[in-house]
């Protein structure tokens, strides 16, 4: 791909192209979900400027490429398209994530309260992540209540929720700073 030019000013009126060519509203549902997705993008950016050298700064990398599978997937109007291509999310993901996560987790203790979101400032971006990725994921069903979309993409995001606390917690582990647990008044 080219780009010749940042600025078209085909969107100054409030629409813009999806991958089929077709215009929507900024305001769309899906427009929601795939801004939401680009936006965990860069969060994750952050928490990579913010992570030493370790095994998990390739796990962030493999996961920004995936999330422009994810987002394009997201551009792309199945009912008027079929999502092909970059459309398409990589084969084995979903699994891919999980063997990660139960990876990270063998080597942290059992949880046995709420854990804070905080502590060293690559865990705290982690958590930061770990928000948005929430929210995109609400994002996506509220896009599948009218348009299609893969299973594949939410599951995915679900998964990286989880991937990414997981991460967290091993990366105020590397930090040496203990986790802060939310304590419960109402007990």
């Amino acid at each position: 791909m080219k780009i010749s030019k940042i600025y078209t000013r085909t969107g100054d009126r409030g629409t813009t192209s999806l991958a089929c060519g077709s215009r929507v509203a900024k305001a769309s549902a899906r427009l929601e979900a795939y801004g939401t997705v680009d936006e965990l993008n860069a969060h994750l950016g952050l928490l990579l400027a913010e992570m030493e050298e370790c095994e998990e700064r390739l796990e962030v990398e493999r996961i920004q490429n995936t999330l422009f599978h994810v987002g394009c997937h997201l551009a792309t109007d199945q009912a008027k398209s079929p999502a092909k291509g970059a459309a398409l999310l990589p084969e084995g993901e979903v699994s891919w994530l999980e063997h990660a996560i139960d990876r990270l987790a063998a080597g942290q203790p059992a949880l046995a309260a709420f854990i804070l979101p905080g502590g060293a400032r690559a865990a705290a971006q982690a958590h930061v992540c770990r928000t948005v990725c929430r929210r995109a994921e609400r994002c996506v069903f509220a896009l599948m209540a009218e348009a299609e979309v893969s299973p594949s993409v939410s599951v995915f995001l679900n998964r990286l929720s989880d991937y990414l606390f997981v991460l967290s917690r091993k990366l105020n582990f590397i930090k040496g700073v203990g986790e802060k647990t939310w304590h419960n008044a109402c007990r």
